[in-house]
Order: structure tokens, then sequence, then C-alpha cells
């Protein structure tokens, strides 16, 4: 293996040569301090996607306690809070210099969200960082001397700084005991009857719909105390706050008082968040899944038939496709989706969701016979689905107030202020009867597992298998729309669906969607990343398999054949 120095002498013979030339410089380098430096690949021009790189420094030089990662969240949590340091480090030097991303450097280390990344991996013996920097040109040729500095100077100046030593011990101590005391508490939420928890001081108001930071001067969150539980942690002693009991909770209150700013919280509950973020405590069911409609999104073979029967045309509801979905039909495929992949809570909003799925009021009851009506609104089933199948659901409404019916909890938001008006929404309900008739024919039948037909991929490794933003997964000819799939939180989540979806397209035979997931899930969460692609990635962040799910039921290339029902 070639030192530092030689890496700098390869360089300076490389100056102004043609930027393919540094395909020359591909190999493993060696610091002073016996940190490896792996150059795995090239890019092929300056404005390229950047030369991917690699430092695997040996936990004798790093010093990390054992203590810091001796489960898997306190490993993930320290595996992010490194990632965050490594990369505030990095960009000091980060610059333009030269075309396209000469001189940049660039670390997947994340935002609000604690998430498991390829890009750090701490184990017994090593810290492996992984990162993108976009070696230097003018035109199309080397310079050699930024060269030298980025590699030979700037990296291993970065590298050399993590070390337990020169870290902020109190600092990392308390973001890898949040990271395991939040999900301590997502894993004791059953055993109080909660499917989420808000604590006392949360600030859930984020600044813009493009700056996930806490709005600041926000209203702190403070529990109604009729709903306030509290939770012994391992770090932070007791800590108090308001939880969603199992059932069917309505958030309730006027426009702009907070009702969607806690439904959102919630939502985004199923993340850990970092010290600072205002939802560090708000922890919910890791099985709650945000449904909504979508118009025009492409359905294929989804068992609808508990809420939307004899349709017009003849359509078979129970294989239900096609290629532009209703307001209605897409959130009833969405919610078929979301438990057909094991969701526990159902997140939904008045606002994004199909007035007539969600009731038929007694007026409209008495003008449209209900035979002349295919939707079987969720009013009419949400009870029954948590009754039967212990699936609770967490709905903002403003307006549908028969919704007060079925509902066991009702938050009332005022200025951001929870209350509990679970008491006050019964007396109206008998001071004030509904007159509509509950709409069902049959009982709700959970749907079946579908398996994913072979001749849904039609990709070749040669093509491009990518995402954008968080709005589309390119995967060959095809752009999946995952706009609307609310609980993706980051790109990088995205470029994961997007490898998760090449191995998938290797696989000889079709697959049952929610065991092939659920498989590939703990592929990831044992043996890493590397694993499921086959190769050394970069700049992948975990999503869950209803992400993963939702991202392959809205490919228009997808087949499916429903399994027998158990």
């Amino acid at each position: 293996m070639s030192s530092v120095d030689k890496l700098a002498q390869r360089l300076k013979k490389l100056h102004l040569r043609g930027y393919k030339a540094l395909k020359d410089i591909e190999g493993s380098y060696r610091l002073p301090d016996g940190t490896i430096l792996d150059i795995i690949h090239v890019q092929g021009d300056p404005f390229a996607s950047p030369s991917k790189l690699r430092l695997i420094i040996s936990m004798d030089v790093a010093g990390f306690p054992k203590e810091l990662f001796s489960n898997p969240p306190r490993k993930i949590g320290l595996q992010d809070y490194i990632l965050r340091v490594f990369a505030k480090r990095l960009s000091a030097f980060s610059r333009p210099r030269g075309t396209g991303k000469s001189g940049l450097y660039f670390v997947d280390a994340g935002a609000q969200k604690v998430l498991l990344r390829s890009d750090c991996i701490v184990s017994e013996d090593k810290v492996e960082i992984r990162f993108t920097a976009g070696l230097p040109a003018r035109g199309r040729s080397i310079l050699a001397d930024v060269a030298v500095d980025m590699l030979c100077r700037e990296v291993p100046k970065a590298a050399s700084q993590i070390k337990w030593s020169l870290f902020n011990q109190k600092e990392a101590v308390e973001f890898v005991n949040l990271v395991e005391d939040a999900e301590y508490i997502r894993s004791r939420l059953k055993e109080k009857g909660v499917v989420a928890f808000i604590r006392d001081g949360s600030v859930l108001p984020r600044r813009s719909g493009v700056d996930d930071r806490p709005l600041e001067g926000a209203v702190v969150f403070k529990s109604p105390d009729s709903l306030k539980v509290s939770f012994d942690t391992l770090h932070h002693g007791v800590v108090e706050g308001m939880g969603i009991p199992e059932g069917v909770t309505l958030i309730v209150g006027g426009g702009f008082h907070g009702k969607s700013t806690l439904l959102s919280a919630i939502e985004m509950g199923v993340y850990n968040h970092i010290p600072g973020d205002g939802r560090e405590w708000v922890v919910s069911n890791p099985k709650s899944v945000k449904v909504r409609s979508e118009d025009g999104r492409y359905v294929e073979g989804v068992d609808i038939s508990s809420f939307i029967n004899h349709l017009p045309n003849n359509a078979d509801t129970s294989f239900f496709c096609t290629e532009n979905a209703s307001g209605s039909t897409s959130v009833a495929a969405a919610i078929s989706e979301a438990l057909e992949m094991g969701a526990e809570v159902l997140l939904m909003d008045e606002d994004t969701t199909a007035t007539n799925f969600l009731i038929r009021d007694s007026r409209m009851q008495r003008l449209i016979a209900k035979e002349k009506e295919p939707i079987t609104p969720f009013i009419d089933r949400v009870r029954e689905l948590y009754e039967r199948f212990g699936v609770s659901t967490i709905m903002v409404a403003g307006g549908a107030g028969d919704y007060l019916d079925v509902a066991d909890t009702v938050i009332a938001m005022e200025d951001y202020v929870p209350s509990d008006v679970t008491n006050v929404a019964k007396k109206i309900v008998e001071e004030m009867p509904s007159d509509r008739v509950k709409e069902v024919e049959e009982p709700f039948s959970m749907p079946p597992k579908r398996r994913v037909l072979k001749e849904t991929f039609h990709v070749r490794k040669s093509h491009k298998v990518k995402s954008k933003g968080l709005k589309e997964i390119i995967f060959g000819n095809e752009v999946i729309d995952v706009s609307f799939v609310e609980q993706l939180v980051d790109d990088s989540q995205l470029r994961y669906i997007a490898e998760l979806l090449r191995r998938l397209s290797q696989k000889k035979d079709g697959f049952l969607l929610r065991d092939e997931l659920e498989r590939l899930d703990s592929l990831v969460e044992s043996r890493g990343f590397d694993a499921v692609s086959g190769h050394i990635t970069f700049g992948l962040a975990y999503a869950r398999t209803f992400e993963v799910a939702s991202s392959i039921n809205r490919m228009r290339t997808l087949k499916v054949r429903q399994e027998e029902r158990g």
C-alpha cells in the first residue's frame, strides 16, 4: 500500500494532463497515523458525479468507547454524530477551485432526523467514513496542486480530527443517549396503551415548508392533564407529556391553530431527531403510516372492496387497477397497501383526503340511495379497523362532525395548545344525535398479500437507477413519482429505495411484496447497505418497508398477483 506522499507524487506527474488520467490514482493510501484513504472511484469528467472516497480509521486511533455503540440505537446515534462532525470539519475546506465541481466536498450527514446511513460505519476495530469530492480541473485539464491540497492535506487533516479525545464528549454522549431513550420510549408505547407520545416542552411548528428547523418563538407544547403519561428513561429520568391512546383519535380546532402541525409531528415521530430539533421527544408507533388522496396515481391489483364496490363499469375492486386513480380510490388503495404491509396506526388529514371517502352525511344519504353509491365511507370502517384488527386512527377533522360518534379521544387545538374535549364531544353527540345510517354491507376484509411479478422490471444493469430530490425515483426509463409519500424525509432514502429496486429487478422470479421487503430490511439491519447492493455504497439512508412499498406501488410497470388469504 502506498503512502499519501506517494499519492502526492503521482498527482504532480498528472498536472495539466487530460482529466481521465486521474483514474491512475484509484487505490488505497496510508496516512501518517495509519488511517487508510481509499480512492474508490474517480469521476470521468469535472462536471460528472463527484469522486468516491472513504477513510478507514483504526479504533485504536479513533478511541471511541464501546459503550457508545453497545446496541443498535446507540450505534446509529454515534455513526450519525460522527458523520455530522466530519461534515463540519471537511466543509471548512470546501470551495470552488476550478471547473464544475472542482474543489468541493460532499458529506451525506443529514439534517434534523437521525437515520441509519451508509456513509459511516462503526465497529469494534474501526470507523469507516464515506464521502465524495470534486477533483480539480481547469476545463478538462488536471490541476495537480489543488488535488494535492485536497487529498494529501485537507482530507488527512479532517480525518485526524475523528478522535474521541478531540470530540465534544459531553455533546456526543447526550446525542447518543437521546437516540437510545427515544427508541426506548418507542418500544414501550404499547404497554402504556398509547400510539404516540409528545413530551411537554416540545416545539412542534417548523420555520417553513422548506426549512425543517424549529420555529423561533413558537408556543411550547403542554399536555392536558387527562392525557398526561410518563415514561422512565435510561438516561433522562422520568419524562412527561401527552399520550395519544390507542383507538380512534380526532384532532379538532379552528383553522391555523395547530391541528396539522400536531399530526405532522406525530407523522415524523417514527424517526428520531437531533437535540434541539424540538421534536426529539415526539415518539410514535413505528408502524404509523400517513395516508392521503392522490389524484392520478397508478394502482395495481389492490383490494379496495371493503371501501368501494359496485362501480358503474363493473370494475373488480377486489383486484383494483387503474392508471388514473380518483381521490377516493387512491386513498382507499393507500389504506389497503398500508394494511398489507402491517400498519398499526393510520394518520389522516381531512384537508388531504377526499371528502366522499371520509363521510356521507344524512342529507346526502337521503338524496342518493346507498345502492347508487359505491363508496362505504371511512367513518363506517374506522371503529371496525380498531375493534377487530387493532388498527388505530389519528385524524385531523375540521368539518366532519359526524366523526364525533366514532371517536374514543378528541383533542382540540387552540393557539397550538391541546385540550382534551372528549367529554364535551360525547355530550354533543348525546344532545345532537346524527341521523346518518351506517353503510356497511359486509365485514371489513384485510387485504391479501400480493406477489410482484417478474415482468414488473425491465431494467438492465446499464440503465440509470437514481433519485431526484424527494420527488422522483428514476428507474430505467420510468419515473416513479413519490412526492405524496409524506414520510420520506431525506433524498438519501430515495437513493436507498433505488438500490433496492435494482436488487429486486435481478430476481429470477416474482416475490411476495411484504415478505421480501422485510427480508431485505433484516439484511440491512444485520449486514449493512453493501449487503443489499453488492458493492460499496454511498449516500444512502434507511427507509421503512412502508415507504419502499409505497414507491413500488407507484411504478407504472408494476404487475402483481394476489395470494390466497390465510
